[in-house]
């Protein structure tokens, strides 16, 4: 796993939002950390379309945040053994790894309760943690770790003001994240668990739903 670091996409959407004499309109200053990321009904990108995501970091150099509602067909099982580690317990293996967004897919991240001492962690919030160095899975393997987690492949990144601009066109709707729905629900559960937080429906929704 590598250090922990920001990187964006490779190639920034053009902005088709909303001007004022030129200048995109953008949202206030805004910081998205430990919320969820409800894509909307008429998100066209094929790697957000139906997804639930959690960011886990939010400034004004841009973001990046977690997919946590697409299971891939590998489990902690064969994970650990492609990285020839040993794994304590056969419910851990059974744990599907996430496909957690579009960039670095063949680099690991983990998110996990509580944050703890590893070499390489960025703390979301006081309770979570996001660790990207291999000494937590060895001590996963060794039966150890953190009391919770969730482990992904690639993650989702977003330029200085980009996330912004997306919300502003009613590409998201956002509300501030559960660790129950993170940690403690399925996969395919947690994006109508989000949803319910606004009160709102997914089949229901419309395209052009404000912001939360």
């Amino acid at each position: 796993m590598p250090d922990l670091c920001l990187i964006v996409r490779d190639r920034r959407p053009t902005y088709n939002g909303p001007t004022h004499n030129g200048i995109p309109m953008t949202l206030s200053p805004v910081n998205l950390t430990n919320h969820f990321l409800i894509a909307m009904p008429g998100m066209v990108d094929p790697n957000f379309s139906r997804s639930l995501t959690y960011v886990c970091e939010h400034n004004d150099k841009g973001a990046l945040g977690l997919v946590v509602n697409r299971p891939s067909d590998m489990t902690l099982s064969s994970l650990f053994k492609s990285l020839d580690l040993p794994l304590a317990g056969r419910r851990l293996g059974r744990i599907a790894v996430l496909n957690g967004g579009p960039v670095q897919p063949d680099r690991g991240f983990v998110l996990h309760l509580p944050v703890g001492e590893w070499k390489s962690t960025l703390a979301v919030e006081e309770r979570v943690g996001l660790t990207t160095s291999l000494d937590i899975l060895e001590a996963l393997g060794k039966g150890a770790g953190p009391e919770k987690l969730l482990v992904t492949l690639g993650y989702s990144g977003w330029a200085a003001g980009q996330l912004e601009n997306e919300i502003l066109q009613n590409a998201w709707l956002t509300v501030e994240a559960q660790d129950q729905i993170l940690f403690d629900m399925p996969a395919d559960q947690r994006l109508p668990a989000a949803m319910a937080l606004l009160g709102v429906d997914y089949a229901r929704l419309s395209e052009v739903a404000g912001h939360a």
